[in-house]
């Protein structure tokens, strides 16, 4: 005779089972998440994660270059300065070399115990074959004599061998206006890459090489292209093996740090105009297998431009510009380590520029010495090094009592 299963134990084993099922969900929800940009793949960094570092415009010293670094040293207590080592400066014509700048540069960064990154590019008119282009000190176009412009590169690292810690090679590539005018074309830069990296490696293996910054945009045409679309041509054309640290542009856009990138395309203003356009770079690395390489930051910061019309759209107060950096840094310091090293904050002031320059805007301070909040702000700011966190200046703080105990990053 069969026993009969009464209705509420039936029940009763539904619910045990719902029950269970809620638990495991729970467990799985409480317990730790995959990480998407797979930051435990990056086991020997460059860089310690964070390192910081600011743009500066030291070439041409007028009397501040000095007070600029002390400002950075002792204030800001950043570890690493990027300055650009323009070709057309040091080698005017072709044979003819002028270190002097260079060398003063290197020697001050370096007695103030501080780290230099050198930005290499802007090609002499003789080592191309457009001259309309380099008049300018912004734009670039690609040098026509590979075998010249490897010799400037390797010229700088054998003469600042273990002195100069990280080339970035190149800026903003899949711009026309730093590509000669010409669109963009991401294996012709991947050779430029090549022939600059090679020589470097054999004049100094230990320096980090770092691949251009990418500016991020949502154009793709002659005029320019797409980050993403630039640097998935970029694997594509082998570049990974000429470099160390991936280089990326991350612009504030005017918009709070955390801001979604999911939410800014169902909002119709674009993955691309987010601070966050990082993480898809990252994917990107991670889609072709490099997932253990660091991404460098080479330019962030939020402008506070209301006169040039192609920024002015996304410029902040100068109380905002202050804010939202910090909170940068500190999404930054919670979401992307190890796998984001450096960053550097654009700009200190450089004193030829006027408000006319749209870089006027970007920089924590003015050509005449007026500090910004932001300046401020960074000197009070957390640093976030690796496993230690470094105590900003806070009030009340004598600078000896702050210089005696602060520390600083690797």
């Amino acid at each position: 005779m069969k026993r009969k299963i009464s209705r509420p134990y039936i029940i009763g084993a539904f619910l045990s089972i719902l029950v269970l099922i809620a638990i495991i969900i729970a467990a799985i929800a409480l317990g730790p998440q995959p990480d998407p940009f797979d930051g435990a793949a990056v086991t020997d960094p460059p860089f310690t994660s964070l390192s910081y570092s600011i743009q500066t415009f030291l070439w041409w010293d007028e009397g501040q270059a000095g007070m600029q670094l002390d400002m950075i040293q002792r204030v800001l207590n950043f570890t690493y300065v990027k300055q650009s080592f323009a070709w057309r400066d040091i080698e005017p014509k072709q044979g003819e070399w002028d270190f002097t700048q260079s060398d003063r540069i290197v020697d001050a960064v370096e007695e103030r115990g501080m780290k230099l990154i050198v930005r290499l590019g802007q090609v002499p008119d003789w080592a191309t074959e457009d001259d309309t282009v380099n008049a300018s000190e912004s734009h670039d176009t690609p040098p026509s004599d590979l075998e010249a412009w490897a010799n400037y590169c390797g010229t700088l690292a054998e003469r600042y061998q273990g002195r100069i810690v990280a080339y970035q090679i190149w800026n903003e590539p899949n711009l026309a206006r730093e590509w000669g005018e010409k669109e963009p074309n991401a294996e012709e830069y991947v050779q430029v890459l090549a022939a600059c990296s090679k020589a470097i490696r054999t004049a100094d293996s230990e320096a980090i090489l770092i691949s251009a910054g990418l500016s991020p945009t949502g154009v793709q045409n002659a005029i320019a292209h797409r980050d993403d679309i630039y640097l998935d041509a970029m694997y594509r054309a082998g570049f990974q093996q000429y470099i160390d640290v991936v280089g990326i542009h991350a612009p504030g856009w005017g918009i709070d740090p955390s801001y979604n990138p999911d939410d800014a395309e169902k909002e119709g203003r674009g993955r691309w105009a987010t601070f966050r356009r990082v993480e898809d770079l990252r994917k990107i690395m991670i889609m072709h297998d490099d997932a253990a390489r660091q991404v460098a930051i080479l330019e962030f910061g939020y402008t506070t431009d209301k006169v040039n019309s192609d920024y002015a759209w996304f410029a902040v107060s100068e109380e905002d510009q202050a804010r939202y950096t910090i909170e940068a840094y500190k999404y930054a310091a919670e979401h992307w380590r190890p796998w984001v090293g450096l960053m550097n904050l654009i700009y200190m002031p450089n004193p030829r520029w006027t408000e006319a320059d749209e870089e006027w805007w970007w920089a924590i301070g003015t050509p005449d010495g007026k500090m910004r909040p932001i300046y401020f702000s960074l000197a009070q700011m957390d640093r976030y090094c690796g496993d230690k966190v470094l105590a900003g200046w806070r009030e009340g703080v004598s600078e000896e009592e702050y210089l005696e105990q602060r520390g600083t990053c690797p």
